[in-house]
């Protein structure tokens, strides 16, 4: 069976989790959590980097840094992962839904500002699948409208808008570091940002909102802290982050001269701001040209040991929020419904082979008519 994605581990990750667990420092504090930040902060070309538990945690953490509360609106894209949605409903705000752009799946920068109103206070840019969004442009309309950027980043560690590294562009980036990412520590999270404000708030409230006198607090926090062992396999990943990005971009390069001829097949998308991780090597499949639509040719592909995923499922469908008073769902969203219908990932991690990539596409390319 080849994964769908697999962790990538190459370098000193056993040797610093052993020291870890040598030294007994394998809880929230120890030497590797700030080095991890710093490499991490300083790979992003931000200023501050503050670890999480998770990606979510640290977007939950980037709304609260910036005041998100209740009453308030969050712009967010329709084809995402829930977890931009729960984290403005976490902090009490609403979730407002803005459909794709065909071109690069991500946000339709074209229709961000019809569904900003009095109480939008922010807009959260995620980089699909690790190409990233037209940044320029939704900084210029939330500077037009005093509204906050935060950066989903979560599936683009090392991807570059117009020479910048994603993560630094907005007013926080939120990054996770679970197991199938280009980076990882088997869990985790991270806020970068050049915001020494936003910085101190994350700070604060990742660990219960803990001041002096110990015990006495004066606001609700959380508990969103990383491990040191978590971050000693961060330290391992930096040491290799480099490598870690261009393997999986080599890999979409074999993946898309095998592919990009093939008559009812899309592959991902070229990015026409910067340079994509391709996080997921996502595909989408037109089952009229191709002759199979995706469900099928997913059922045939794992008969033959390779699995897949499906592409997200759009937000205004997810029946949590269709039940949800206060969230509309209603829209029209064709490109998030088109991409969910017609999309899944073939495998991707880092460290697949030549033929690996083309025994998947063979295999894919014969189930077509």
């Amino acid at each position: 069976m080849i994964p769908v994605c697999e962790p990538t581990l190459i370098g000193n990750e056993k040797k610093y989790a052993d020291q870890c667990i040598e030294t007994n420092w394998i809880s929230s504090s120890g030497k590797f959590l700030e080095e991890f930040e710093k490499r991490f902060s300083g790979f992003c070309e931000a200023k501050h980097g503050v670890s999480c538990s998770n990606g979510t945690t640290a977007l939950h953490l980037a709304l609260a840094g910036i005041g998100i509360g209740k009453g308030d609106e969050v712009i967010v894209p329709d084809f995402s992962i829930i977890a931009l949605a729960n984290s403005a409903i976490y902090t009490g705000a609403t979730p407002v839904f803005v459909d794709s752009e065909p071109r690069t799946w991500n946000i339709d920068t074209e229709k961000i500002e019809e569904k900003i109103t009095g109480r939008t206070k922010a807009i959260i840019a995620m980089h699909t699948y690790g190409c990233p969004a037209d940044m320029d442009r939704i900084n210029e309309i939330a500077r037009k409208h005093n509204l906050k950027v935060i950066e989903d980043a979560a599936e683009s560690h090392g991807a570059t808008y117009k020479g910048r590294r994603t993560g630094g562009l907005g007013d926080a980036g939120c990054f996770s570091f679970y197991a199938n990412k280009v980076i990882t520590t088997g869990e985790g999270g991270m806020i970068v940002t050049n915001d020494d404000k936003i910085a101190e708030k994350a700070r604060l409230l990742r660990n219960h909102a803990f001041i002096q006198p110990r015990f006495v607090h004066h606001e609700v926090g959380f508990n969103y802290r990383m491990t040191n062992i978590q971050a000693a396999i961060g330290v391992a990943q930096m040491e290799n982050a480099e490598k870690l990005v261009k393997m999986r971009q080599e890999n979409a390069k074999r993946y898309n001269e095998e592919l990009e001829d093939v008559d009812g097949l899309t592959t991902p998308p070229s990015c026409p701001y910067g340079t994509s991780v391709y996080w997921m090597y996502g595909i989408l499949i037109d089952k009229e040209r191709f002759g199979r639509g995706k469900d099928e040719i997913m059922r045939m592909l794992i008969e033959k040991g390779i699995e897949t995923r499906p592409f997200f499922y759009p937000m205004h469908m997810q029946p949590v929020f269709r039940n949800m008073p206060g969230i509309d769902c209603n829209g029209k969203y064709p490109v998030s419904e088109q991409l969910q219908e017609e999309g899944f990932y073939l495998p991707s991690s880092s460290h697949l082979t030549p033929e690996q990539i083309k025994n998947i596409c063979d295999t894919l390319k014969s189930l077509g008519k």
